[in-house]
C-alpha cells in the first residue's frame, strides 16, 4: 500500500484585487528582462491586454505579444506562437486569458526551449527538462491552468484533445486578478464556472493516493485523492455552489466574480494534484469532435461520471450535496449522495450548460469511437475510484444522449 503522497503548486501564486498592477515587481524577480505576452484579440480589445503589459514595461522589460491565441487551441496555432518567439528569444512567456491562453503559453516555452514538435511532449512526463520561466495571469474562472501542469489542445487531424502533462510546465508565478474576469462574457463564465466545479469533484472523488498501484518515488501523473486535496476541493465545491449561477446572471456581482476566482484557482491546485478522471476521459474525444468549450463538455458529462461512480463514492457525494447548500437533515449518505448528482444537474441547467450530448449536435453513430477514444487514456481511467470497461464507457454516453 503507498503511504506517501505529494503537493505542487505554482512557484508563487499572488491572489487579490488589482494583484496585475504587480506583474512588473513580481515578473522581474524571476530575473528575466524580455517577456512574450500570448494572448488573444479580445483580450486587447477590453484593454485587459494592456493592464497585464503595461507593469511590465513600466519595470524596464522588454514586451513582444502574440495576439492569436484561441478557444481550444490548435496545433497550428502553437506553431505561429513558437515561431514568433523564436524571432523574439524571450526570457520568460506570460499566458493572459483563459486556460487557452495559459496552455499555449505553456507549450510555448517548451518548444522554444527544447525544440520539436507538440507531440513530442504528449501524456506525462514527456518534457526533458526545464522551460524558460512561466507566468500565467487568468481571465477567466475555471481552468485552473495558472496552478497546473497540464496543457491541453485540440488535434483536428485526429478529432480528439491532447495534453500535455509535466511538472516543468507549472508556472513558476500565477498572479490571480479577480477584476480581470469582471468583463467575461455569461456563457463563458458559465463554462469556466462549471469546468472548476467538475475539477473539484473529480480530484475529491479520485482513488485514493493509498490505492494507486505505483512504485514509490517514482513520478505520477496524479496522486489521487489525499488530505489536502480533499481540503482544496471542499472549498472551491462550496464556492461554486454560493458564486457560480450569481457570476452569471450578474457580471457585475463583483463578489461573486471574487469567489469564483477563487474557486477555480483551489480547485485547479486540487485536480492537477489529485487527478481528473473519467469526465475529462470521455470528454476530450467528444470535445474535439463536436468543438464546444472544454468547461461545457464538461459540465455536460459531470452528473452522468458521478451516477456512474456513486457506489463507490456514497459518503463524498454525500459531502459534495451538502457543501453545494442542500440541507440533508434526516437523509440516508445516499439518499444525499443523490442529492448531490441532481443539484449538479439543476445547476448546469440554470447558468445554460448543455445536458445532452445530441444538444452539441452528437448522434449515436458517434458515440462508439468516443467510448473507444476514452479508454484509450490510461492514466485517467486509472484515476477514477470506479474501473471502467469499453462498454461502461459507452453506457454512460447513451445515457448522456
Amino acid at each position: 500500500m503507498r503511504t506517501t503522497w505529494n503537493f505542487f503548486s505554482a512557484g508563487q501564486l499572488t491572489f487579490g484585487t488589482a494583484a496585475a498592477s504587480q506583474l512588473g515587481k513580481l515578473t522581474g524577480r524571476l530575473g528575466v528582462g524580455r517577456v512574450l505576452v500570448v494572448s488573444d484579440q479580445v483580450l486587447g480589445e477590453l484593454g485587459l491586454l494592456a493592464r497585464v503589459c503595461e507593469p511590465l514595461v513600466a519595470a524596464g522589460m522588454t514586451v513582444e505579444v502574440f495576439d492569436e491565441g484561441e478557444a481550444e487551441p490548435t496545433l497550428e496555432v502553437v506553431a505561429k506562437a513558437v515561431e514568433l518567439a523564436r524571432r523574439f528569444q524571450p526570457d520568460a512567456v506570460l499566458g493572459v486569458g483563459g486556460g487557452s491562453n495559459m496552455d499555449l503559453a505553456k507549450m510555448t516555452a517548451t518548444l522554444y526551449t527544447h525544440g520539436g514538435k507538440p507531440e513530442d511532449y504528449f501524456s506525462f512526463d514527456n518534457i526533458p527538462g526545464p522551460v524558460l520561466p512561466i507566468v500565467c495571469v487568468p481571465t477567466t474562472a475555471g481552468t485552473g491552468s495558472e496552478v497546473s501542469s497540464a496543457a491541453v489542445f485540440t488535434d483536428v487531424a485526429n478529432q480528439i484533445k491532447v495534453s500535455t502533462l509535466s511538472q516543468y510546465i507549472r508556472p513558476n508565478l500565477a498572479v490571480v486578478d479577480p477584476e480581470l474576469t469582471y468583463s467575461c462574457p455569461a456563457k463563458v463564465t458559465a463554462d469556466s464556472g462549471i469546468d472548476a466545479l467538475t475539477h473539484a469533484i473529480e480530484a475529491y472523488t479520485a482513488i485514493d493516493y493509498s490505492a494507486l498501484d505505483v512504485v514509490p518515488g517514482d513520478p505520477v501523473a496524479y496522486e489521487g485523492a489525499h488530505p489536502l486535496g480533499d481540503v482544496l476541493a471542499e472549498r472551491a465545491i462550496a464556492l461554486v455552489g454560493r458564486f457560480l449561477v450569481r457570476s452569471v446572471a450578474d457580471p457585475e456581482d463583483h463578489e461573486a466574480r471574487d469567489g469564483m476566482a477563487l474557486a477555480a484557482t483551489l480547485a485547479g491546485m486540487a485536480f492537477s494534484n489529485c487527478g481528473v478522471a473519467l469526465v475529462h476521459a470521455l470528454e476530450y474525444p467528444l470535445g474535439g469532435a463536436l468543438h464546444c468549450s472544454h468547461g461545457a463538455g464538461n459540465g455536460l458529462l459531470l452528473p452522468y461520471v458521478m451516477e456512474y461512480n456513486l457506489t463507490e463514492r456514497i459518503d463524498k457525494l454525500a459531502r459534495v450535496a451538502e457543501l453545494l447548500g442542500a440541507d440533508c437533515a434526516g437523509c440516508t449518505p445516499e439518499q444525499s449522495a443523490r442529492e448531490a448528482i441532481e443539484m449538479v444537474r439543476r445547476l448546469r441547467l440554470e447558468i445554460g450548460v448543455p445536458d445532452r450530448i445530441r444538444e452539441i449536435g452528437g448522434t449515436l453513430e458517434q458515440l462508439p469511437q468516443f467510448a473507444s477514444k476514452s479508454f484509450e487514456i490510461k492514466r485517467l481511467m486509472t484515476i477514477n475510484p470506479r474501473t471502467p470497461s469499453e462498454a461502461d464507457l459507452l453506457e454512460i454516453l447513451q445515457t448522456a444522449l
